[in-house]
């Protein structure tokens, strides 16, 4: 049922498909076919009445040739003896050995001279306006009965034959054929036509429908893909191999399946990390708040606890703030609050509240001594946020006694920022996915226990809707380089921040 359904199916694209080019090619060797039939029965009738023409000039010049022996004169009536009919007969009968053939000759008046056929009796006339027609032209060409002469349609041509001054009309000659055999070839030519329009039609036929199979049937691939995607299974894909539009198709469908996939393991992992985000601060809030109200922590334990509980509370707001971050973006709800201000400013404030983890690991940040501040156009707090996420990714991933450098350049066009850090890196085919939404390089959540996989997303959406991109470099356990660029927009005044460079500079050497 479904087989028939897929192919012969009222609505099955296949059988649309099928029948539309089979009638397109049924109809294109009928109007083939007519076109034929009449052209070679138009050709054979002009061919007809040009021999039968040309049968009667002859005999016209034969019979004014035996009128201007008998009358050299040439300006009376002609006069054919009953003597020389019989001899005229035999001469017309050269003329008509053709079967079907039959010549007529007519005085001025339309009376029959002589006749040589089998078909015509009792008649002595041609009709008036037949004859007047044909006695008025140079050469009369015609198919018919010949005014009733004849019982089927004949091919009919006729010569007027005048004196040898030019003026009247001895006689009328008439030549006609019967036109069976042009029928009959006409016929033959129709009946070989017709035997191989029906043989090229079955190939036709069966080219089209395995061609339309063929066609059709990544298109029922897809289709089942979908219904599969529907329930949740997105590991099919489509055959790639046709280099046309089907093809492109199926390129553009098995990449549409991979995003799919790709969006749905980042879901799923989405939720795995948001269930586990929020279970545990919570756990752990809910644990010790009790604790406190129960007693089982004693009153000098009060402090420690309520600063972890502290610490769980902030790590949920900054969840909420990156959902609801996240869902600005997504929705273009996001503005941004253009100004200029010092990115060097903004950086080593931000290094300044990492110093803690930066001194347990004996890291050794580099470049800060020698930046100069650098004015940018752009949103303050966003652009925080963006270098914020890439200094916590840094610190969180340089290996103990490693390096993280900054660089900024500025141009007359742009402001690039590079925070390059020392450690393992980012593998070659994660390299690409860094700034997809949801995903985590580090799944085992060995070094990224806090992270949602948003905050490379966020920053690269934030730094596009500056106007500026950013790219990721890495040489798998070796470094990772992260760079991005803001545009130039006017940027005015420059803020010193060298004091703060030499506070956080003396910090470390302490």
């Amino acid at each position: 049922m479904n087989l028939k359904n897929n192919f012969i199916g009222k609505k099955s694209l296949f059988s649309k498909y099928t029948k539309v080019s089979i009638l397109i090619v049924f109809f294109s060797f009928l109007v083939l076919g007519t076109i034929l039939t009449l052209t070679i029965s138009n050709y054979w009738s002009n061919e007809k009445l040009t021999v039968l023409g040309k049968r009667a000039e002859n005999i016209g010049m034969f019979l004014k040739t035996k009128t201007a022996i008998n009358d050299p004169i040439g300006g009376g009536s002609p006069s054919i003896s009953l003597n020389d009919s019989q001899y005229l007969k035999n001469v017309l009968q050269l003329f008509a050995d053709d079967s079907g053939v039959d010549i007529i000759v007519t005085n001025a008046q339309g009376l029959m001279y002589l006749t040589i056929s089998d078909s015509i009796t009792n008649y002595s006339y041609i009709r008036s306006d037949i004859f007047h027609e044909a006695k008025s032209k140079e050469s009369y060409f015609s198919q018919g009965d010949l005014g009733g002469l004849y019982k089927e349609d004949r091919y009919i041509a006729a010569k007027p034959v005048k004196y040898s001054n030019g003026e009247k009309v001895m006689y009328v000659v008439f030549v006609t054929s019967s036109k069976s055999d042009v029928n009959s070839f006409t016929d033959m030519v129709l009946k070989i036509f017709i035997l191989s329009a029906i043989a090229s039609l079955g190939i036709s036929f069966l080219a089209i429908g395995l061609f339309s199979y063929n066609l059709v049937k990544p298109l029922r691939q897809m289709a089942q893909a979908v219904k599969q995607f529907g329930s949740g299974e997105f590991g099919i894909r489509v055959s790639e191999a046709t280099n046309d539009e089907i093809g492109e198709l199926a390129v553009a469908f098995n990449n549409m399946a991979d995003s799919l996939s790709a969006a749905e393991s980042m879901r799923r992992s989405f939720i795995a990390n948001v269930s586990h985000e929020l279970k545990t601060p919570m756990t752990t809030i809910a644990g010790f708040i009790d604790g406190i109200l129960d007693g089982t922590i004693p009153p000098e334990k009060h402090q420690y606890y309520l600063h972890i509980v502290s610490d769980e509370v902030k790590r949920l707001s900054r969840l909420v703030r990156s959902m609801l971050d996240l869902s600005r973006i997504d929705s273009g709800e996001l503005k941004i609050n253009y100004q200029n201000f010092d990115m060097l400013t903004t950086l080593v404030t931000i290094v300044i509240t990492f110093e803690q983890e930066i001194n347990k690991k004996n890291i050794e940040i580099r470049g800060l001594d020698v930046l100069t501040p650098t004015v940018v156009y752009g949103d303050k707090d966003l652009l925080h946020q963006v270098i914020y996420n890439l200094i916590e990714n840094a610190v969180k991933f340089t290996n103990e006694g490693g390096i993280i450098e900054f660089t900024i350049t500025d141009s007359l066009e742009r402001t690039d920022f590079y925070i390059r850090n020392s450690g393992t890196g980012i593998n070659k085919k994660e390299l690409s996915l860094v700034f997809d939404k949801f995903y985590k390089t580090d799944k085992s959540r060995s070094k990224d226990k806090k992270g949602l996989g948003l905050g490379l997303y966020l920053v690269r959406s934030i730094i596009r809707l500056h106007g500026g991109d950013i790219t990721a470099e890495s040489e798998y356990g070796k470094y990772s380089l992260f760079h991005f660029y803001i545009p130039k927009r006017n940027a005015k005044g420059k803020k010193n921040t060298l004091k703060q460079i030499e506070v956080f500079r003396d910090s470390r050497q302490v």
